[in-house]
């Protein structure tokens, strides 16, 4: 798309985003791929809509103010960067243009509020399993409260977790076969402390060194994603000085938001002095399917115990598996492993769960529509549980089969390998 963006006055990020907006070429092929385009029919909640709409606004053409609306309806989701046939980089340049914009908005005392509780809430797991618990007890007035503060309520699990402390250091069981650094993520470690006990125990049953670096932190995702742009930089930069990268051989994280996080590191510190090493970083970062599937290529896995009876298990894609870091086949391989576990594919499975980070804080009403629409079609096949691999899609899929009237189980794909490990399928 031709454009007149003065990229010189917009620093490192102005390049990403002139780059991202020449590579496309309108064809609409990103349409049908969009959460939000699917449910308004909206040009301009689409992708090429939102394209051409940010080229408007930093061209001088259109006041921020009249685009932001369709802009923040964008999920992040990258179902159009899948979809594309010509290479768009729509999630470089979203997360670009919001971090660009942000200083600039003209937002309500209580929206910049609520986004400052929610950025200072989400990378602080005790602050957040403390306003879990409190969230609980405000549940019972949850229909006398306005949309933006019923939805945080509504998304609680019935039941909030105690936290686990994990060991600095897990060794392997039996001869070793990697060293590995591990990110334990942020909202899972008080909503969903299993997923890296789970983690933890599968690796070190297969040969596996794990290390948690102290000093790491939250990856900086959401913030990046909602235009917190130096916040993203300070948490960026705190992990690039906690992770030795020479001293691992990979960086493993069982959260598709965090994963994917840690791989945009370069673009978030393009043109910076930190670039080099975001780079070095980004290319040993692995989600733990993948790692676990090339071990099971380079000589194998521990067999898995049979499931106790014949299992139904529908994989719910994490778009920021399947479309940030085209991760599909590997999760489903290893599930397929288990005796006895039969893999069912959802209907609609490209197509977002409303989760996307802090969306369905911000947006309620769209988030509710997908997370209903998900969970319809998790239902129609009727599974004996579902499997995923991100925990903002856990709680979104839980809490939607929960208003469906369904006790059908979702747990992450590493808590069924351990499960299958210990003979408790």
């Amino acid at each position: 798309m031709n454009h007149d963006i003065p990229v010189d006055q917009l620093g490192p990020q102005g390049e990403i985003m002139a780059h991202a907006i020449d590579a496309c070429v309108h064809c609409g092929f990103c349409l049908p791929a969009c959460p939000t385009y699917t449910l308004l029919g909206d040009e301009m909640d689409s992708p090429r809509g939102r394209i051409f709409l940010m080229k408007e606004v930093l061209e001088g053409e259109l006041p921020l103010m009249d685009a932001a609306p369709h802009l923040d309806r964008c999920l992040g989701c990258m179902g159009c960067v899948t979809a594309c046939p010509s290479g768009v980089p729509y999630g470089e340049l979203i997360t670009s243009f919001r971090g660009w914009s942000e200083p600039q908005r003209q937002r309500t005392p209580f929206d910049r509020a609520k986004r400052t509780a929610i950025l200072k809430a989400l990378p602080a797991p005790k602050l957040f399993s403390l306003a879990a618990r409190i969230g609980q007890y405000a549940k019972p007035l949850a229909p006398l409260l306005p949309d933006a503060l019923k939805s945080p309520l509504d998304l609680l699990p019935e039941h909030i977790p105690a936290m686990v402390d994990l060991p600095r250091f897990t060794p392997a069981q039996g001869k070793k076969r990697a060293r590995v650094a591990f990110l334990v993520g942020c909202a899972q470690q008080a909503l969903a402390p299993n997923f890296n006990a789970a983690t933890l125990r599968v690796l070190a049953r297969n040969g596996v060194e794990v290390v948690i670096p102290e000093g790491q932190g939250c990856c900086g995702a959401a913030a990046l994603h909602t235009g917190a742009r130096e916040e993203a930089l300070k948490l960026a930069r705190a992990n690039l000085a906690a992770f030795d990268m020479d001293d691992y051989d990979a960086i493993l994280s069982n959260a598709a938001g965090c994963g994917a996080g840690l791989k945009e590191y370069p673009e978030v510190l393009h043109g910076l002095p930190d670039e080099a090493a975001a780079k070095k970083l980004a290319a040993k970062v692995m989600d733990i399917s993948t790692f676990l599937a090339r071990l099971s290529e380079d000589g194998g896995l521990e067999p898995f115990m049979p499931a106790s009876r014949p299992l139904k298990i529908a994989y719910h894609d994490a778009c920021h598996l399947a479309h940030a870091q085209g991760i599909r086949a590997e999760p489903r391989a290893l599930l397929k492993m288990i005796p006895g576990v039969s893999l069912l594919e959802v209907p609609q499975g490209d197509l977002c769960c409303g989760s996307a980070g802090t969306y369905n804080l911000e947006q309620p009403a769209l988030a509710a529509e997908l997370g209903e629409r998900k969970a319809r079609n998790v239902l129609s096949v009727q599974p004996d549980m579902v499997a995923s691999g991100n925990i903002g899609c856990h709680t979104q899929i839980q809490s939607h089969l929960r208003r469906q009237g369904s006790p059908v189980p979702i747990h992450h794909t590493i808590e069924i390998l351990d499960l299958a490990y210990r003979g408790l399928l």
